[in-house]
């Protein structure tokens, strides 16, 4: 069976056809600039690159463009080979706990969300409706960010505000990145051999979350109401005092709009090293020695540690820390740093081990009191399997 993962954004549409016996990915690419001029988009697959310029009015032509290039490539025969197609989606709110089959309804809930996710959810209703233009038979599923965290329980998903907020404006923390932190648990048991894991799943890339995991649901996540609370990162500020917004507002005579766009782009590695929202950026100027990258990556490093070392009380020890994503897969400094600080808890690292990148490794010293593994993180991959078994179904 062939099953296509998508993640449409405002003006870009990224996609992957897998070949699910294999698991093997057939062919992927990106659309940018839909709706914009200069619009383009690129195609990988065997050993092959294609990149050229396409007007692309909106996510229907990059769609129909897709799919003429997918047959045009002989990649598939006929748009029947499709079998199904996944949608990520952001924000799923407190309703949606698994992924669902689209149906009318959920498409309308997704676009009804939008007041909790307004830069995605729109969005990804767009690439929904483009993809049931082109391909009204193919059945589609929806794979929600936040479904993962809707174990969580009331205790760690209420803020402690008026309870009426969470009532009438739906105020609570959802957190983020849970396919990715689904992905990581799936995969970990599946190397231990066990399902009744406590793991600390560090996602850190540019965007970054913690979150505790148990017997693979999840107990707790850094990210909060939106994903800019929690760890430091690559342009967002993380948990920030929230008195800070109106005394800069009046300071700097912003909106409040103004200035959550600088929590949300301005902030983060950008903001302390004043240069730089990329960590290899910042790592490379630690190693030169200068004064903000050096501020910058141990402040980074402090935010990780605390919510490794919070969400370890909270579990009661952890089996298993998993690092992923850009930074968590491939830095071996970040690593190094983040598990050292760890020491008072037992946890080691093994550094020769640890000087790896991208692959599935363990990472922890033989006398350590958890395991430290890198797990490279398949959210697409895990956006096909869920949307395989419930066409399966």
């Amino acid at each position: 069976m062939k099953i296509m993962s998508i993640n449409a954004g405002s003006s870009s549409l990224k996609f992957s056809l897998f070949e699910m016996n294999t698991k093997e990915v057939l062919v992927s690419g990106l659309f940018e600039r839909i709706g914009i001029e200069g619009s383009m988009y690129t195609i990988k697959y065997q050993e092959f690159k294609i990149k050229e310029e396409a007007e692309l009015k909106d996510h229907a032509d990059a769609v129909r463009i897709l799919l003429e290039k997918l047959i045009e490539l002989k990649i598939i025969d006929s748009l029947e080979e499709i079998d199904g197609i996944g949608h990520r989606i952001v924000h799923g709110g407190s309703e949606y706990t698994e992924s669902v089959m689209v149906t009318n309804k959920v498409a309308d809930d997704i676009l009804k969300l939008s007041d909790l996710a307004p830069l995605h959810n729109p969005a990804h209703y767009l690439g929904i409706k483009a993809f049931q233009e082109v391909l009204p038979k193919t059945p589609m599923v929806v794979v929600f960010d936040t479904a993962f965290h809707q174990t969580m329980e009331k205790e760690n998903y209420l803020y402690a505000l008026p309870y009426e907020w969470y009532e009438k404006y739906a105020v609570r923390k959802y957190g983020f990145h849970g396919t990715s932190h689904r992905y990581i648990a799936k995969k970990i048991s599946e190397e231990l051999g066990r399902d009744d894991l406590k793991i600390i799943s560090c996602h850190l890339g540019n965007g970054g979350s913690v979150t505790a995991i148990k017997d693979g649901k999840c107990v707790n996540t850094s990210m909060g109401f939106t994903p800019l609370a929690g760890i430091m990162m690559g342009t967002r500020a993380g948990d920030v005092d929230c008195s800070v917004i109106p005394y800069v507002m009046e300071k700097e005579g912003k909106s409040a709009g103004e200035i959550l766009s600088d929590f949300n782009k301005k902030s983060g590695f950008l903001g302390i090293s004043q240069f730089s929202s990329d960590s290899r950026d910042i790592e490379d100027g630690c190693k030169e020695g200068k004064e903000n990258c050096l501020l910058a990556q141990e402040m980074f490093t402090r935010s990780v540690v605390k919510y490794i070392a919070q969400y370890y009380v909270e579990l009661g020890g952890a089996d298993v820390i998993c690092f992923t994503a850009g930074i968590g897969e491939n830095s071996v400094d970040a690593r190094r740093d983040i598990v050292e600080r760890l020491g008072v808890l037992g946890i080691k690292l093994d550094l020769e081990a640890n000087n790896v990148r991208g692959k599935l490794s363990k990472i922890s010293a033989k006398e350590s009191s958890s395991l430290v593994y890198v797990v490279p993180t398949n959210e697409e991959l895990m956006i096909a399997l869920d949307t395989l078994d419930i066409v399966n179904r």
